[in-house]
C-alpha cells in the first residue's frame, strides 16, 4: 500500500513539473539554510558541554561600582581560588589559569612561537574532563617547571617522538606586576600530553604549565591580579548558597588591602556610593557572559537566538509555501478527487496520498538542500569564522537531524494541503465547483506572517548595516591610515632602540613610537588609582598608557590643551597628559594645567603627586560598546613600535622594515599589523553578522514571493471565469491586473504594519550594546516597506497579467 502511494506521488510530481519545481526549491533553500544555521546554533549553545561535572563548575568573577565607574572583570588577584577553597565548605576543589600568551619555545635546534601558553594549579585537570593520553593527571603539574601539552602541539616540536621527559626552552612567559618582573623562562619537562581541546571549549590552550612554575602566583595581593578561578562545588552545595558567602571573604581579606590602596576606611569606601563584590558565573553562562576577557572565547546570545529563530522560520516560510501552491493546485485535481471518492477510497486514504506526495517532495527537496548545504558550507565558515566539515554530513547525529527534517516537513507542510483537498465533496468536485472561503483566511494570514518576516529581516540588515557604516567611519580621535604596529618589537631586547632609530631614517616614515598600548586590537593594559578633587575627595580607578614624546603625533591625536611630552623639559617622570574625559571625572576646576593628581603606586598605600602638563582629545581606547574612560599618559616608552608612514608602497614599506628586523639576527620573526585592520578586527563579528543577515533577508524574501506566486495561481484560478466575463464587457489588462494586485498588497501591508514595530523593538535592543550608536530612522521602514512592495507587485504583476491576457473564450467555453 505504501509503495503504491509513493509510487503515485511520484507520479504526479512529473505531471505537474512546475509546481512540483517550485515547491522543492523552496523547501530546498528552507532546509539548507535550516542546516546550516543550525549547525551554528547548535555548536555555540554546546559551549563546554562536555565537562563531566559541568553543572558544578564555577568562575568567580569581579564586579563592583568605584565613582561613576562600573567594574565588570573577569581576572581576580592570586589568592582568591586558593582562598575559597580553605574557607567555604561549598568548594570542593579550585583552580586558577594564568594566560601568558604565545612564548618561544626551543626543542634542540629548532624555536617556534606557535600555541597558546597558561599556567594552571593542579587540580585544573580534576575540575574539568580533560584526561591525559600519557602522564599521571594527579601528579602531572605537582612540580615546578612542569607542562602539559596537546597533542597537535607536542607534533610540533618532537614530531613522532615520545614527549614524556623531554625538556623545552621557553621563553617570554614572565610578566610584570607591582611587585616586579615575575621571571618565569626556564627548561620546562613535559610530563603529560592531553587531546587537543575540543572546539566548543570556552578556552583554548596548547601549553599548560604548572602554577608553581609561576612567581608571581604567590602574591597575597588581594587588589591586583590577572588570574582567572574556577571552582568545583560539593554535590551537596549550589550557587546560591556559595554567593551568600562570599561577601565574607571579601571583609575578611580585601578590607585592610582596599583601605591602604584607597587611604580611605572600607566604611567610608561604601558610604561613597561605591560597591565591590566577587560573584560566581556557572560554566553554563561563561561562553555568553556579558563581561568579556581576551583570554577566552565569548560570544553574544541574542546574536545566536537571532539566527536560530530565522532558521526557524525559514524552514516555517518554505512549508507556507508548499501549502500555498498546493492548495493553489487544488482546483486542477477535483475531478481526479471526486473520481477517487466515487470509486470508494475514503477521506483517510487521501490523506495518505496527499501526505505520501509531501513526503516524496520533502524528500527531494532534502537531498537538493543537503547539496546547496555542501556547497555554501565554505562560505558560511568565511563569514561566520566557523569550522564545520562536509565530513560531519555522515555523523549519526547529523543523519538523524536530516531524516527528523524529512518528517517534520512530511507533516507541517503536507498536513493543511491533506486536510484540506480530502474534505471536498465528490458531487461538488466532479462539478469542478471550487469554492474555498473558509481557508482564504488561513491563506493570506500565511502570507502576511512570511512577509513579517522578511520585512523585519530587511530592517534588521539595515541597522546593522547602518551601524557598521557608522563605526567604520567615526572620527576615534586618533589616525588609523597606513599606521604599522608592530606589539613584538621589544623581543629584539636592547637592539630595539637601534631598529627603531633605523627604521626612522626611512624617507616613507613619518613617525615612530615605542609603546605597547594601541587603540585597537591587542594592547597592554595598565591602571592605577586617582584621588580625585572633588569637595569630598573619591579615589577613583583610572587607565594608563605609557607612551613616549612620539606617541601622540604618530597617532595623530589632538592636543586641546597644554603640551605634549618633550625631551626639551628634561626628566617628565612626574607629568602626566589625561584625556577630556579624566578632566571632568576627576573634578578639576578651571585650566587642569599644572594641578596636581595623588595616583597609586603600588597596592601597598604607596602614592605620589603628579603634575597634568598636557589634554589630549578624547578617543576611543576600545570599542565603541562602551564609553570612552577617564585615561592618564605617563612617559615611560615601553616594548612596543608604532610607525606612521605616508607612501603608495606599504608592501614595499613594510619589507623593508622587515629587511632592517632580520640585520638584528635576534631569531625572533617579525610579526606586524596594520591599525586600521585591527580596528576593523574588533567588530569582525558584528560585520559578519550583517553580510549574514543580508544574505539571509534576500534568500527570505525571495522564498516568500514563491509563497505569494502561489496565491496568486489560487486566486486567478479561483476567478478565471470572472475574468473572462470582465473582458468580455469591456475591462481592460490593467484593469484586471489592478483587481488581482490590491486583494494580494493589502496583506502585505498588514505585515508591514506588524514588522515595524517588532523590528524597530528587536533592532533597538541590538543596539543597546553599543555605547555609541546610530537613530533608527524613518527612512529606514521606508525602505523596507517599498523594497518590499516592489519585490511582491513584480511576482503578483507575472501572474495577473498573465491571467488578464488570456483568450476569454477559454474561461467561458463550459457555461
Amino acid at each position: 500500500m505504501i509503495k503504491n502511494y509513493l509510487k503515485i506521488a511520484w507520479r504526479n510530481a512529473l505531471r505537474q513539473k512546475t509546481l512540483f519545481g517550485i515547491n522543492v526549491m523552496g523547501l530546498a533553500i528552507g532546509i539548507a539554510t535550516c542546516l546550516t544555521i543550525g549547525l551554528y546554533v547548535a555548536h555555540e549553545l554546546s559551549y563546554d558541554s562536555f565537562h563531566e561535572k559541568g553543572d558544578r563548575i564555577v568562575r568567580i568573577v569581579i564586579k563592583g561600582k568605584i565613582g561613576d565607574e562600573i567594574i565588570e572583570e573577569v581576572p581576580v588577584p592570586a589568592p582568591v581560588a586558593l582562598a575559597l577553597v580553605q574557607d567555604l565548605p561549598e568548594v570542593q576543589k579550585a583552580a586558577r589559569l594564568r594566560a601568558i600568551g604565545e612564548p618561544k619555545v626551543t626543542y634542540k635546534e629548532n624555536n617556534l612561537r606557535q600555541g597558546r601558553f597558561a599556567f594552571v594549579d593542579p587540580d585544573f585537570f580534576q575540575i574539568f574532563s580533560l584526561p591525559l593520553l600519557k602522564g599521571n593527571v594527579d601528579t602531572a603539574l605537582k612540580k615546578p617547571n612542569s607542562i602539559i601539552l596537546t597533542q597537535s602541539q607536542a607534533k610540533r616540536y618532537f614530531g613522532q617522538e615520545d614527549p614524556i621527559g623531554k625538556m623545552l626552552e621557553i621563553e617570554g612567559v614572565g610578566f610584570y606586576t607591582n611587585d616586579g618582573y615575575m621571571q618565569n623562562d626556564g627548561l620546562y619537562t613535559v610530563t603529560g600530553l592531553m587531546a587537543d581541546l575540543p572546539k566548543n571549549s570556552h578556552f583554548d590552550y596548547q601549553l599548560f604549565a604548572s602554577m608553581s612554575s609561576n612567581k608571581g602566583a604567590v602574591s597575597q595581593s588581594w587588589v591586583n591580579g590577572d588570574y582567572l578561578a574556577y571552582l568545583l562545588l560539593n554535590q551537596t552545595s549550589s550557587i546560591e548558597r556559595l554567593q551568600a558567602n562570599l561577601p565574607a571573604i571579601i571583609k575578611k581579606y580585601m578590607q585592610a588591602q582596599i583601605e591602604q590602596s584607597l587611604g580611605m576606611s572600607y566604611e567610608e569606601f561604601l558610604a561613597q556610593g561605591n560597591k565591590f563584590g566577587f560573584y560566581a558565573e556557572p560554566l553554563s553562562a561563561i561562553y555568553f557572559s556579558n563581561i568579556k576577557n581576551n583570554n577566552v572565547k565569548s560570544a553574544n546570545r541574542k546574536t545566536v537566538y537571532m539566527f536560530g529563530a530565522i532558521a526557524l522560520f525559514m524552514l516555517i516560510i518554505a512549508c507556507i509555501n508548499f501549502m500555498n501552491l498546493s492548495t493553489a493546485a487544488a482546483g486542477k485535481r477535483m475531478r481526479e478527487i471526486g473520481m477517487r471518492k466515487v470509486l470508494g477510497s475514503n477521506r483517510n486514504q487521501l490523506i495518505f496520498q496527499f501526505m505520501a506526495e509531501a513526503f516524496v517532495a520533502s524528500t527531494v527537496a532534502t537531498l537538493i538542500g543537503l547539496l546547496l548545504w555542501t556547497l555554501t558550507l565554505p562560505y558560511f565558515n568565511n563569514t561566520a569564522d566557523t569550522n564545520f566539515e562536509l565530513l560531519q554530513l555522515f555523523s549519526p547525529y547529523f543523519l538523524i537531524t536530516v531524516g527528523g527534517l524529512v518528517v517534520f516537513i512530511t507533516l507541517l507542510a503536507g498536513s493543511y494541503p491533506a486536510f484540506f483537498m480530502s474534505s471536498f465533496k465528490p458531487v461538488k468536485a466532479l462539478k469542478n465547483r471550487f469554492t474555498s472561503n473558509g481557508s482564504s483566511v488561513i491563506r493570506n494570514g500565511l502570507v502576511v506572517f512570511q512577509f513579517a518576516v522578511s520585512i523585519t529581516l530587511i530592517i534588521a540588515t539595515l541597522v546593522v548595516s547602518g551601524q557598521m557604516h557608522y563605526i567604520l567611519n567615526k572620527d576615534v580621535g586618533y589616525d588609523r591610515e597606513q599606521t604599522i604596529v608592530i606589539r613584538s618589537a621589544g623581543r629584539l631586547g636592547n637592539d630595539l632602540k637601534a631598529f627603531k632609530e633605523s627604521v626612522e631614517k626611512d624617507s616613507r616614515v613619518v613617525n615612530a613610537s615605542t609603546s605597547a598600548f594601541v587603540p585597537a586590537g591587542p594592547s597592554d593594559q595598565g591602571g592605577t588609582t586617582v584621588t580625585t578633587k572633588h569637595e569630598i575627595p573619591q579615589t577613583l580607578r583610572t587607565k594608563v598608557y605609557n607612551i613616549d614624546e612620539a606617541y601622540i603625533p604618530t597617532l595623530g591625536m589632538e592636543v586641546v590643551n597644554g603640551r605634549n611630552f618633550s625631551k626639551e623639559f628634561g626628566s617628565e617622570k612626574n607629568n602626566i597628559i589625561i584625556n577630556q574625559t579624566a578632566v571632568r571625572t576627576f573634578g578639576m576646576v578651571g585650566n587642569p594645567l599644572g594641578q596636581t593628581l595623588t595616583v597609586a603606586t603600588d597596592n601597598m598605600g604607596g602614592r605620589k603627586e603628579v603634575t597634568v602638563v598636557g589634554v589630549v582629545k578624547d578617543f576611543h581606547s576600545r570599542s565603541l560598546h562602551g564609553l570612552i574612560e577617564p585615561l592618564i599618559m605617563e612617559y615611560n616608552p615601553y616594548y612596543g613600535l608604532i610607525i606612521k608612514s605616508q607612501t603608495e608602497d606599504m608592501a614595499g614599506l613594510v619589507g623593508a622594515i622587515k629587511t632592517e628586523w632580520d640585520t638584528f639576527k635576534s631569531g625572533e620573526s617579525f610579526e606586524y599589523a596594520f591599525l586600521d585592520e585591527l580596528y576593523q578586527e574588533t567588530y569582525r563579528k558584528e560585520s559578519n553578522t550583517g553580510t549574514i543577515l543580508q544574505f539571509f533577508a534576500l534568500l527570505t524574501i525571495f522564498v516568500a514571493c514563491l509563497g505569494l506566486f502561489g496565491l496568486v495561481t489560487f486566486t486567478a484560478e479561483q476567478r478565471f471565469k470572472e475574468i473572462g466575463i470582465r473582458k468580455v464587457l469591456g475591462s481592460s489588462v490593467l484593469q484586471i491586473v489592478h483587481m488581482l494586485s490590491k486583494d494580494f498588497l493589502k496583506w502585505v501591508l498588514v505585515a508591514m504594519l506588524i514588522a515595524f514595530p517588532l523590528g524597530y523593538y528587536l533592532m533597538n535592543q541590538w543596539l543597546e550594546d553599543f555605547s555609541y550608536r546610530i537613530q533608527i530612522h524613518w527612512w529606514v521602514f521606508a525602505i523596507a516597506g517599498l523594497t518590499t512592495i516592489a519585490i511582491a507587485f513584480a511576482t503578483i504583476s507575472y501572474k495577473s497579467v498573465k491571467a488578464a491576457l488570456m483568450n476569454p473564450v477559454k474561461s467561458l467555453r463550459t457555461e
